[in-house]
């Protein structure tokens, strides 16, 4: 079996208007993401699929990310299985937030990692 890497970029790189896909839990979308993210938590991920690859097909890359990589990698690697133009950010949202980049909140309250 051939196993390509998977294509992954770190968070400083993504354009400010990418496809981020937030594959992390409520609790954590919650207290901290990124502005303009679509939200399917791994756990409704399959469930969601056709929202997911509409917004691929729509918007193009999607850049899939969690709290430190581990979720959007699994994630990454079934959108590339799939044929859809996915990579995962390396340290997913604490790299995010260790970049400087911003963050919202749904209620206006200072955002953070959980």
């Amino acid at each position: 079996m051939n196993f390509s890497p998977l294509p992954s970029v770190d968070a400083a790189s993504v354009p400010a208007d990418a496809l981020v896909l937030d594959v992390r839990e409520d609790d954590e979308w919650a207290a901290g993401h990124v502005e303009g993210a679509l939200h399917v938590p791994m756990s409704d991920f399959v469930a969601r699929f056709g929202e997911v690859t509409d917004a691929v097909a729509e918007r193009g890359r999607a850049y899939v990310m969690c709290r430190v990589g581990g979720r959007s990698a699994q994630v990454t690697q079934y959108l590339v299985q799939q044929g859809f133009d996915a990579v995962n950010v390396d340290g997913g949202m604490l790299a995010w937030d260790g970049a400087g980049r911003p963050m919202v909140t749904g209620n206006g309250s200072p955002a953070f990692v959980l």
